[in-house]
């Protein structure tokens, strides 16, 4: 009986031990998913057209559709997403402070998302 007690006490420490791998997996995801939608919410504020916002998506799916053996899949997809977002010209041409207001924008036929 004490042995089975002590093989108990390894399964639950080996569960215990997978969830906390997924906690910080989980925790990653999170971290990456609001660092995706801060710079959604940027290119919002700079009106960024619904076209380019799409280009930008299917550039990622495009380039996430086969997943890499040993990443998951989800976290490669938001962080390819990212990656694509920041190198989006729009967050670097203006600084934020002008974007804020609509005036600011020269362009008349940029379609706010």
């Amino acid at each position: 009986e004490l042995q089975q007690k002590v093989e108990e006490t390894e399964l639950l420490k080996m569960e215990l031990q997978m969830l906390e791998t997924e906690r910080v997996r989980l925790s990653l995801v999170e971290e990456k998913l609001m660092d995706v939608l801060q710079l959604l919410q940027q290119l919002r504020d700079l009106n960024i057209s619904k076209r380019a916002l799409g280009k930008i998506l299917l550039s990622t799916l495009e380039s996430c559709r086969d997943p890499q053996p040993g990443k998951a899949h989800l976290f490669e997809v938001l962080d390819t997403l990212y990656q694509e977002l920041t190198a989006c010209e729009l967050l670097h041409s203006q600084p934020l402070e002008q974007a804020q207001s609509p005036q600011s924008l020269s362009n008349p036929l940029i379609i706010s998302c």
